[in-house]
């Protein structure tokens, strides 16, 4: 088995366009190039906060709970045993123990109920062992292979259509400078800090110029409606109100109340001080055998008692909602599946998934 005790997961190749290969490293700076880093990383600065937080109140952690957190991510992943695990992460740059510690922070994020005020830090002048803690971060909770996908489908763009025009690298420089907040007289000094130079950033001004021209031709009010009119069903919105009860008993019995009695669900809730909400969801949402239960219903419909974490809940659907393309939660989806079918074809053709250590290690 390759060794990578030395290798930072940052140098890891994941994939390649042509003779080029890419390391996690350039994902993740080409996210930071989107402007779509900066969340990631202050979630990440939260959790270790967190576990900071958590040394300092001697919190015991619940050995169990993180093993089975560990177990159900080997399951999901189709680790079997530990050596196919361990060449899982080594193929990644990470350890057994990188392995260990994610599981225990994320622990400690749950425990943890304090609002923390982590320490500012940007990601550019962060440690490098900081950074390389972030990233196993995003190997470990699949940020890093939506941030590879990401940097594919731009590299298929630009291998796939015309060399972009001036005016379009022009309006993606403009762009750059208003989300990161960069005047072009700090630009050597951010390039410095992000450890890149002219030459890379003007190689992500192309390929997100090719990518957002695939787009525009793509994303267009034809093609929009024909996916509506093929995930009518899946995008449907409803609208519902819930109580949450203790025991199937409880549940038939508030049933009884607002089916026999006339009561509302919200007047149940506070006579018997239940738990009592309203939430707003889209079928494809739910799981697939909770989606059967939904299909049937009409307005006003009362479901029967459904089990819910350790009790029952009890829906009642006030509304039914035909997917329209106004409603901006379904107009991404849409705009998402028909990007997902477009860029799945041209990543195939131009690009290739590749995810191993240097061979300069191995």
């Amino acid at each position: 088995m390759s060794s990578t005790e030395s290798v930072s997961p940052h140098d890891v190749i994941v994939c390649a366009c042509g003779t080029q290969e890419y390391t996690a490293g350039d994902a993740v700076d080409a996210a930071v190039f989107r402007g779509e880093l900066e969340q990631k990383w202050q979630a990440f600065l939260r959790h270790i906060a967190a576990e900071e937080r958590a040394d300092g109140l001697e919190l015991e952690l619940d050995e169990s709970a993180i093993s089975a957190a560990a177990e159900e991510f080997r399951y999901r992943h189709d680790l079997i045993t530990a050596e196919e695990t361990e060449r899982w992460l080594a193929n990644r740059g990470l350890t057994f123990e990188d392995f260990s510690d994610y599981f225990a922070r994320q622990y400690c994020v749950g425990a943890v109920s304090e609002d923390l005020s982590p320490e500012r830090i940007g990601y550019a002048s962060a440690a490098s062992e900081l950074r390389d803690l972030f990233l196993a971060e995003l190997i470990l909770s699949g940020a890093l292979e939506d941030m590879t996908n990401k940097l594919m489908w731009r590299l298929a763009a630009r291998c796939a259509g015309n060399e972009p025009a001036s005016d379009a690298i022009a309006a993606e420089e403009r762009k750059f400078f208003h989300r990161t907040g960069t005047e072009p007289a700090q630009l050597a000094f951010w390039l410095e800090e992000m450890g890149r130079d002219s030459q890379w950033l003007n190689e992500m001004f192309a390929i997100e110029a090719a990518y957002v021209a695939h787009c525009h031709t793509l994303l267009v009010p034809e093609a929009r409606q024909r996916e509506l009119m093929a995930l009518r069903l899946r995008l449907t919105r409803f609208e519902t109100e819930l109580i949450e009860l203790e025991s199937y008993d409880a549940a038939q019995e508030a049933l009884f109340c607002v089916r026999e009695d006339g009561m509302s669900l919200e007047e149940v809730a506070t006579e018997g001080r239940y738990p009592y909400r309203r939430a707003s969801f889209l079928l494809e949402d739910l799981p697939a055998d909770a989606q059967q239960k939904y299909l049937s219903v009409s307005q006003g419909d009362l479901l029967e008692p459904m089990p819910h974490n350790d009790g029952f809940e009890l829906c009642r659907v006030i509304k039914k909602v035909e997917p329209r393309l106004e409603d901006p939660t379904v107009k991404l989806r849409i705009d998402q599946r028909l990007l997902n079918q477009y860029f799945s074809d041209l990543t195939t053709k131009y690009t290739h998934p590749r995810l191993s250590v240097p061979a300069s290690v191995e």
